[in-house]
């Protein structure tokens, strides 16, 4: 009877596992497959009477505890392994987004020139730039599904390999306890059985070999028997009170500890396992409902009438009209068309009287030196501008170039000690160096105005990484940004080092980790969209993580068209970089960073006094110059032409941290 329950409890939990991850969909309200899809859940197979008996029989054994604790670490390592997985899919499909998306920014703000194409081609081809930014948003979607099942799978690994050590320490403690016992109830059986031997040769031998010497003289025969018959039941006694205690434990352990830790460690086994296969589970569906999304993005159902979307890859194509293109754009010129009179020879009238009439000679080379007059030939019309078909999308592609007069002559060409006093960077104080006339401050780089974002705001768009690119930051040149915000350095570089400096300087790793790639995204889609409203003097700001806010500002480097220390400036620095003397390598790259533009040297000067409080703390945080230089040479240099430079990058960096002071002041 007692096996026939086991056999029908252990049946009973093998059909209906148990699962404590939370659910994780594809997006908000998102489900596991139900019956409505292709995707079935396996099916548990009943075990047989002869199957079921051999499992109890092993599981009810010495061996038992150890099988499945075998078993449940095996589950373990499966689940981890598969959690590693999905960690790195969700980076590279998160990459492969934000690539994407990128790209489509950049093709889009381009197809808006007025050297590219517009009309039907320019129509079409930003719907076709639509499609492929949903798929990237499909794509984030599904790596941020990826990442929560990540962290739901590792929260379970975690669970189930606690509860292995705990039952691992209590179930073979008590197989130690009855191991023990029993090795203690065969030594006195031993000792027991010896004694007794020795009683029986003495009992029944020749009484008359002799005296038997003891401790305190000979001894008779009849003395020497009494004593072993006394240690015969000593030893009787204490080999009895063994097996007793033995017996016991023994019993105590079939009945109770072992089915109890069998029980526990096949529910952990059981648990493991349901959560790995529900993880794999929403994966297949994840992966189906990926290309599902990005083949309706392609070519939608024909019954679907939502815009944009409603058309399919080909049939958008398929409507670029070329010969319609081509006539619209020569038909705006009609209007600059100037209207020419018949070409005809006409004599001066004083030249009638006086003169008789040419020679035919004559008559036919004088029209011909009239006609070299200029005159206003068609072909010369289309060489002038045509007007911008369609309304632009970016200005930043174009921007207005500055005066003559924005770069002051004060400025030190060759010096070695340039200071902020010497810099002519637009300000709005009187006396200071020339400012970017108004009607170019005053043009915004986008043609929508911007939408305040405020704390509220970001509350409310907390879950959404894709805010409309208003006043973008990201991806426009230093001199882009400082000809918009009238600033030399960023907003976007003056909040970040603000908040690390207030809330980051002492924490470990600082720049070395990163930080949570959601909060990045969000914050970089916020800071597109207006960073005037945000104030990262609030951790709540940034979700209270420095990290990310570290994470974002080296975000904000490696996207600049031009690096920090310039394509242009590269080389130079390189060189400098292997003078083996460190006073001629520090002022080698002092006099290269004095010729460096306006906004960068103000930027690399405001950065390299950041991370020159970074490195003082450096006892704190492990992050010292070395380190520093590390993560920064490639950020703030960018990819260089050799492979090899990656070395001298990192010096480059290390030599302008270790010589902050002399190369940049501190006011």
């Amino acid at each position: 009877m007692e096996q026939r329950d086991s056999l029908e409890r252990s049946s009973s939990e093998n059909l209906a596992p148990q699962s404590t991850l939370n659910g994780s969909g594809y997006n908000a309200g998102s489900e596991v497959p139900t019956s409505g899809q292709t995707t079935l859940a396996p099916q548990s197979t009943l075990p047989t009477n002869e199957s079921s008996l051999v499992v109890n029989s092993v599981l009810q054994s010495d061996i038992g505890i150890n099988t499945l604790l075998t078993r449940l670490k095996q589950s373990v390592a499966s689940a981890r392994e598969f959690a590693a997985f999905l960690k790195k899919r969700s980076t590279l499909e998160e990459e492969q987004a934000q690539g994407l998306k990128k790209l489509c920014r950049s093709s889009h703000e381009f197809a808006k020139r007025p050297d590219n194409r517009q009309g039907s081609y320019g129509q079409n081809y930003d719907e076709i730039l639509g499609i492929h930014d949903r798929m990237a948003d499909n794509g984030v979607q599904f790596a941020l599904s990826l990442h929560q099942m990540h962290e739901d799978l590792h929260d379970v690994a975690a669970t189930m390999e606690r509860g292995r050590k705990h039952w691992k320490q209590n179930g073979l403690s008590a197989e130690k306890r009855v191991q023990d016992s029993e090795s203690l109830m065969e030594k006195a059986k031993s000792k027991y059985d010896s004694l007794a031997e020795d009683y029986d040769r003495t009992r029944t031998g020749d009484k008359q070999s002799g005296r038997v010497f003891g401790l305190k003289g000979p001894k008779s025969a009849a003395q020497h028997e009494e004593d072993l018959l006394r240690k015969v039941q000593q030893a009787d006694s204490d080999y009895s009170s063994r097996v007793q205690s033995a017996k016991n434990q023994r019993q105590e352990l079939v009945s109770t500890l072992r089915p109890q830790a069998v029980r526990a460690l096949q529910d952990l086994v059981n648990e493991c396992d349901s959560g790995l296969t529900l993880q794999l589970q929403k994966f297949a569906s994840f992966n189906e409902r990926l290309l599902l999304g990005n083949g309706l993005c392609v070519s939608p159902l024909k019954g679907q009438s939502n815009d944009p979307g409603s058309r399919s890859l080909r049939d958008v194509v398929f409507q670029i009209d070329n010969a319609r293109d081509l006539n619209n754009y020569v038909s705006s010129f009609a209007s600059k068309v100037g209207n020419s009179g018949e070409i005809k020879y006409e004599r001066h009238p004083t030249l009638t009287s006086s003169q008789q009439t040419p020679s035919p000679i004559n008559a036919r080379t004088q029209p011909m030196a009239s006609q070299q007059n200029p005159t206003i030939s068609p072909s010369g019309q289309t060489n002038q501008p045509g007007p911008l078909q369609g309304q632009s999308f970016s200005q930043a592609s174009a921007p207005p170039s500055a005066p003559s007069g924005f770069v002051s002559s004060t400025v030190p060409q060759n010096g070695m000690n340039r200071s902020p006093q010497d810099q002519s960077f637009p300000s709005t104080g009187a006396g200071g160096p020339p400012q970017i006339p108004p009607t170019q401050t005053a043009t915004p780089l986008y043609s929508q105005p911007p939408t305040p974002i405020g704390m509220k705001a970001l509350q409310k768009n907390n879950s959404s990484t894709s805010l409309p690119a208003l006043r973008p930051v990201f991806g426009l040149s230093l001199e882009d940004l400082l000809k918009r915000d009238n600033s030399p350095i960023p907003l976007v570089v003056h909040q970040c080092i603000q908040a690390v400096d207030l809330y980051g300087l002492e924490v470990e790793g600082i720049y070395r980790l990163s930080g949570s790639s959601a909060h990045v995204s969000k914050l970089r889609s916020i800071f597109d969209n207006d960073s005037n409203q945000l104030d990262f003097r609030n951790p709540e700001a940034f979700y209270h993580d420095v990290n990310s806010v570290a994470g974002l500002l080296k975000q904000f480097f490696r996207d600049l068209p031009d690096p920090l220390l310039t394509h242009e400036h590269y080389q130079g620095f390189i060189e400098a970089a292997r003078i083996d003397d460190d006073v001629t390598r520090r002022d080698s790259m002092h006099a290269i960073i004095n010729s460096l533009p306006d906004p960068n040297y103000a930027t690399l000067r405001t950065l390299t006094l950041h991370l020159n409080r970074v490195q003082e703390h450096s006892a704190v945080n492990r992050m010292n110059a070395g380190n520093l230089a590390i993560i920064f040479g490639p950020t703030l240099m960018g990819t260089g032409p050799n492979v090899a430079d990656a070395g001298w990058q990192v010096r480059v960096i290390d030599t302008i941290l270790q010589n902050t002071y002399q190369i940049f002041d501190d006011d």
